[in-house]
């Protein structure tokens, strides 16, 4: 039996010929699937410590502290971009299911398709250089970009969000502390107005009105300290690198298709005639 290149030199026609129909094929496969465009944006996480009343209010502990978070508070991150959340919302803002095009008149399910569809189309990762990295792919190059800077926003506003909530509670601890001071300095007042007592006795009561006066307006200055908190919105991402539109399609590789194609139909042309020549050489 000849060795395998001087067979595939003998068969070369069929060979050839195997090798040709695969690629065509495969190029009326690639002509027919969709272009689609690559849209990336990446950003840094935010020190969570930014959000704590005493780094912003105390110099000494604000110069401790980096602005930029660690990689575990991205891992938190890539996490949620996991979640349907974003997807869901990003499907309305866009009317993604009519973009998708699917059909139905049940909304809520046609919804759902759209925010799976562009879940598939995208990924939420962390790169190599410990940046949050969001990419989307779509066949509309104008469209990619908007997507993959809208899920950045709202996993940035979900982020935010749950910095602030701490924030909140204690403001609602402090107007409930407010309100039982209030109320015990209200109780004093009355009882001042209607008891008869001497004055030393009176004055330990205004010298204890005075204290929880100035409990009520330590509470308050606190109440004042957390509100700004809240209305500054510490950013829980800053971007790096908002998503641009790219003139030319990520999706699908065809000329690394049309290669792959090629070799291995011919390292398939290449066995088949091992094989067609092995049972050969035993018929002979």
């Amino acid at each position: 039996m000849p060795d395998l290149f001087t067979l595939i030199y003998i068969r070369r026609k069929q060979v050839l010929l195997i090798v040709l129909i695969s690629l065509a094929i495969a190029t009326g496969i690639v002509l027919m699937m969709p272009s689609q465009y690559l849209a990336s944006t990446t950003a840094l996480p935010a020190n969570p410590v930014a959000t704590d009343k005493a780094s912003v209010f105390n110099n000494n502990i604000r110069d401790l502290y980096s602005s930029l978070g660690e990689s575990g508070d991205l891992d938190k991150i890539v996490g949620t971009g996991q979640l349907d959340t974003i997807y869901l919302s990003a499907s309305d803002q866009f009317e993604l299911a009519t973009h998708y095009k699917i059909q139905g008149n049940n909304a809520a399910v046609s919804r759902r398709k759209a925010a799976a569809a562009l879940k598939k189309n995208s990924r939420v990762t962390k790169s190599e250089y410990n940046e949050l990295l969001v990419q989307v792919w779509d066949t509309d190059k104008n469209l990619t970009p908007q997507l993959a800077n809208a899920l950045m926003e709202k996993l940035a506003a979900i982020h935010q969000d749950l910095l602030n909530q701490s924030n909140q509670t204690i403001i609602k601890s402090l107007d409930e502390g407010q309100q039982k001071l209030q109320a015990s300095m209200d109780s004093i007042r009355i009882f001042l107005h209607h008891a008869n007592i001497t004055p030393s006795q009176a004055q330990q009561y205004n010298d204890k009105l005075t204290v929880l006066q100035q409990q009520l307006s330590q509470y308050e200055k606190l109440k004042t300290e957390y509100q700004l908190m809240i209305d500054t919105k510490p950013a829980a991402l800053l971007v790096v690198d908002k998503a641009r539109a790219s003139d030319q399609p990520d999706k699908p590789k065809k000329l690394l298709i049309l290669l792959a194609t090629a070799v291995l139909s011919f390292l398939f042309a290449a066995w088949l005639a091992l094989i067609l020549e092995r049972r050969k050489a035993r018929v002979l």
